[in-house]
C-alpha cells in the first residue's frame, strides 16, 4: 500500500497525530482521543499503521516507530501552515 492511500484513509493522520506526543497506553485512550472512531476502524488503522512500519505496540502503549516519528515530524510544516490558513480564512468565514 502506497503511504498516499495509507494516510488518505479516515482516521490515519489523526492516529498519527495523536500518537506524535509519545506512548498512548491503552486502546480505549487512544480511541477516546480520536473522539468518534469506531473501534473496528481504529483497531483496522493500527493494523495497517503497523504493517506499514509507523506504529507498534509495546509495553508502554501503542507508539510511533522511528519511521512515524519521521512522518508525524513531517507534518509539523502542514500543521504551521494550517494555522496560518485558519487566521486568514476564518475570520472572512464567519463574518
Amino acid at each position: 500500500m502506497a503511504v498516499l492511500d495509507l494516510l488518505g484513509r479516515r482516521w490515519s493522520l489523526r492516529v498519527l497525530w495523536e500518537l506524535r506526543a509519545g506512548p498512548v497506553p491503552t486502546f480505549r485512550v487512544l480511541q477516546a482521543a480520536c473522539g468518534g472512531v469506531s473501534s473496528s476502524v481504529l483497531a483496522d488503522r493500527l493494523a495497517e499503521l503497523s504493517e506499514a512500519g509507523i506504529v507498534r505496540r509495546d509495553e508502554g502503549g501503542y507508539v510511533l516507530t522511528e519511521e512515524g516519528q519521521s512522518l508525524a515530524s513531517s507534518l509539523d510544516g502542514l500543521n504551521a501552515w494550517a494555522v496560518r490558513w485558519a487566521k486568514r480564512t476564518l475570520p472572512a468565514v464567519e463574518s
